[in-house]
């Protein structure tokens, strides 16, 4: 296998609504939807990413107290070839209204069971979407 693969390290965060439809964003330029989240500078711990990024993205101000870990993933990074992202993923509810800032172009909630046809980050499609699964339907 070679070794060019760069990794990314990020913090990400899963955010369902009431009718467990997840909150995804896409960057200026890009095509992808991914979590919101972004990259670990060297002296952040992740949540402290994780609260700077969603404040930056998406004007939200969490309590990292409040965010539950779901663990560490890798996955191919979405938007930078030759590279893979080692994601913190961490469960985060939000009680102000998402507004897109920065490099933030768009943002959608996507019901899970409907995301076909929508270009997906691998870390969503394949990570994100496969943990939504492993819980009992609702009803």
């Amino acid at each position: 296998m070679p070794s060019e693969s760069r990794k990314i390290r990020i913090a990400a965060a899963v955010i369902a609504d009431a009718s467990g439809r997840l909150l995804l964003v896409r960057k200026r330029g890009t095509s992808a939807f991914m979590q919101p989240g972004g990259k670990i500078e060297p002296h952040e711990a992740p949540l402290e990413a994780l609260a700077r990024e969603l404040h930056e993205e998406l004007g939200l101000t969490i309590d990292p107290a409040m965010a539950a870990p779901l663990g560490r993933f890798a996955a191919p990074a979405a938007n930078e070839p030759d590279s893979m992202v080692e994601a913190e993923l961490f469960t985060v509810s939000i009680h102000d209204e998402p507004i897109a800032a920065a490099e933030i172009e768009e943002m959608i909630w996507l019901d899970p069971g409907s995301a076909d046809g929508i270009d997906l980050a691998p870390l969503t499609r394949d990570v994100v979407l496969g943990l939504g699964g492993k819980q009992p339907p609702a009803g």
